[in-house]
């Protein structure tokens, strides 16, 4: 059984983080969950922020984001909700979907809405996407690195090569884990 990871809404906004988190799922290194809430939560910022992007476009992202990951969407989780504690009550239902599957981990770029005092009772774990790819590199750097070159090589408009990629997850947050797969 894979370690399985609940992916929230704010790792999954940024197109190129979004794009190596689904494909390190893929590669079988985690089995990647979210909801349809987290999923609406990152279109309605993705859409407020782009609104070069079609509601069409968000909608279909969200079909291939689904179609990408067996069996990534929770559901029934919406119970837990009310009982959960957590400093901002509108990140409860991501700690409730990461009980319903089982999730060890949290990715999340909002560390401080998940404190280990409040996530210890359910053995969960909240890590920053950095931390979370860094363990990755370190399990299996090889696959993560072709993750990566997945990414490039399916950049055509316009072409990118690995090292460009690389650059994007830097300026999107994973700097230790590049540094990593860099030095690999």
């Amino acid at each position: 059984m894979a370690f399985v990871v609940v992916y929230d809404a704010n790792v999954l906004y940024p197109n190129t983080l979004r794009d190596l988190l689904i494909r390190i799922s893929q590669a079988g290194l985690v089995q990647a969950k979210w909801t349809n809430e987290i999923l609406d939560e990152m279109l309605r910022a993705l859409g407020r922020n782009r609104p070069d992007i079609s509601p069409d476009k968000l909608e279909r992202l969200r079909q291939l984001m689904n179609g990408a990951v067996r069996d990534c969407l929770v559901s029934g989780y919406e119970p837990l909700i009310d009982g959960l504690k957590l400093p901002d009550p509108a990140d409860r239902h991501v700690l409730a979907a990461a009980i319903k599957s089982g999730a060890q981990v949290i990715v999340t770029s909002n560390l401080r809405h998940f404190p280990a005092a409040d996530l210890e009772l359910w053995d969960v774990e909240a890590k920053s996407p950095d931390d979370f790819v860094l363990d990755q590199v370190g399990i299996d750097g090889r696959t993560v690195a072709a993750c990566v070159q997945q990414i490039a090589d399916s950049r055509i408009r316009p072409p990118q090569d690995t090292e460009d990629v690389l650059s994007q997850l830097e300026r999107d947050g994973l700097v230790e884990s590049i540094a990593a797969l860099r030095a690999g």
